[in-house]
């Protein structure tokens, strides 16, 4: 039996044994990254004074990968600090995007919550082109060579005159991240476009792009927010693209989720887009905002239904208590197409049923509204457990600290903590009915270990009950 089993072996029977019967989803255990820099073996400085390898940012996506693997998105760099120069770019640098993989586990504990999480990075993969792409004049990154043209944060790495989904520019603000079936390669989502792309594991070359809608793009891109959007009528609103990326259990369907409304879209409607892998065939769905002031991901449950985290942007870094944090399950199928609309789409939206508070049940475990991360971005499911009697899928929540580690509090002289965090709730059956599993390619326990486990605790549970006797 390996540790990871052990270890959810001790917190299933610790549960049976005291019969502590608990209601699902409830949340199993919360971990923190610290650390400053990352794996990618770079050495020089951003234009901002920051170093090229620095560690951040990493809740933007989070995809399981099997085992105790995560993959940990970071979007396009450290620009919530202001530099001389960089308001003609919003702060933004030449920041290359990357991958980092990380194991993390959950490891019985005696007190507070049953679990404790220890993140571990073990590698950092930068993602490029193999073929030239579309810089600014003094945009390209110093790492670029004759096959590899890596990607950058830089909001002025486009073509003049060219649509925002040209997928020969540089620029990519990755949000979401899904892993391929097979397991070699990853799907990502972003805002700037905005884009889908598939890139190799391993090597991080782009060897897909997917072709989204044409009512996604601005006709005008400009390198700040503000010029942008009063240049553009129609199209995704500035940095608040494709948030959320989802992949069906078959693998054969990606499902993107915009954050906020298109510019020619109204009352608070996003849209949904799902992408057939193997034809690019595409299609356009509308979700309802609730409370939130937007979405930042989605994950799919089966082929049809899908949890969606709406959220605002208030709380741990922003110098103020979380308010809406909230995780709502949708279901496409009988959704209306939306292809070829626009305006008020309210009446064609998908079915949603709240299916976690998160902000609220972190408050009631103990944490402080002002404790918990404004921005909750990074969503996935993760290996099943055996805990309270019944098996559990878990829900891994991450947030996008801004690259900030630490902040100072604008009201109170002091500096406080920012780390990347990671949540994981656990859902029963009745929580998620018809919960199907990713059918990745890696080594999982056989059904019959899982038997092999209960039976075993229940013999333990028989013998502590005859020597109390």
């Amino acid at each position: 039996m390996n540790k990871k089993l052990r270890n959810l072996t001790l917190a299933g029977m610790i549960s049976i044994v005291s019969l502590n019967t608990q209601a699902a989803p409830i949340l199993l255990g919360i971990g923190s990254f610290t650390g400053d820099a990352d794996k990618s073996g770079l050495t020089g400085t951003l234009e901002s004074g920051v170093n090229e390898n620095v560690f951040g940012g990493i809740g933007s996506g989070l995809a399981y990968a099997g085992n105790n693997t995560f993959i940990a998105l970071p979007d396009r760099g450290p620009n919530a600090q202001a530099y001389d120069g960089g308001a003609a770019i919003d702060n933004t640098t030449t920041y290359i995007p990357r991958l980092h993989t990380i194991n993390m586990e959950l490891t019985a504990s005696s007190t507070g919550l049953p679990f404790s999480i220890t993140p571990t990075l073990t590698n950092t993969t930068l993602l490029y082109s193999a073929t030239p792409l579309n810089y600014a004049i003094d945009g390209a990154p110093a790492q670029n060579d004759s096959t590899h043209f890596y990607f950058s944060g830089r909001s002025d790495n486009f073509a003049e005159g060219s649509s925002s989904t040209n997928s020969n520019n540089a620029r990519l603000d990755p949000e979401g991240i899904r892993v391929s079936n097979d397991g070699k390669s990853v799907f990502i989502s972003d805002e700037y476009g905005p884009y889908v792309y598939q890139f190799d594991r391993t090597t991080g070359e782009r060897i897909k792009t997917f072709e989204l809608p044409s009512d996604l793009a601005v006709s005008n891109p400009q390198a700040t927010e503000t010029a942008e959007i009063s240049g553009n009528s129609s199209g995704r609103t500035t940095n608040k693209g494709m948030e959320g990326l989802a992949i069906t259990p078959d693998g054969k369907t990606l499902v993107g989720i915009m954050q906020a409304p298109l510019l020619q879209d109204t009352n608070k409607v996003v849209r949904i887009v799902t992408v057939d892998v193997a034809s690019g065939a595409t299609h356009e769905y509308a979700y309802q905002l609730t409370t939130g002031s937007g979405v930042s991901e989605i994950v799919a449950i089966n082929d049809h239904e899908f949890l969606v985290d709406e959220r605002d942007g208030k709380g741990l870094g922003d110098n103020s208590d979380a308010k809406v944090k909230q995780i709502f399950k949708i279901d496409l199928n009988g959704a209306q197409e939306i292809s070829g609309l626009s305006g008020d789409l309210s009446a064609k939206a998908v079915s949603k049923t709240l299916s976690l508070d998160f902000k609220n049940e972190l408050v009631n475990a103990g944490v402080a509204a002002q404790n918990i991360p404004a921005k909750i971005e990074g969503m996935t499911f993760g290996e099943d457990i055996f805990y309270n009697n019944e098996i559990l899928h878990t829900l891994w929540v991450t947030n996008d600290n801004d690259f900030l580690s630490s902040i100072i509090d604008s009201k109170h002289p002091i500096e406080f903590a920012n780390p990347s965090n990671f949540y994981v709730f656990g859902f029963n059956d009745t929580d998620l009915r018809n919960f199907v599993a990713q059918n990745l390619k890696v080594d999982v326990p056989e059904p019959s270990s899982w038997a092999m486990v209960f039976l075993g605790l229940l013999g333990l549970i028989f013998k502590r009950r005859r020597a109390s006797n």
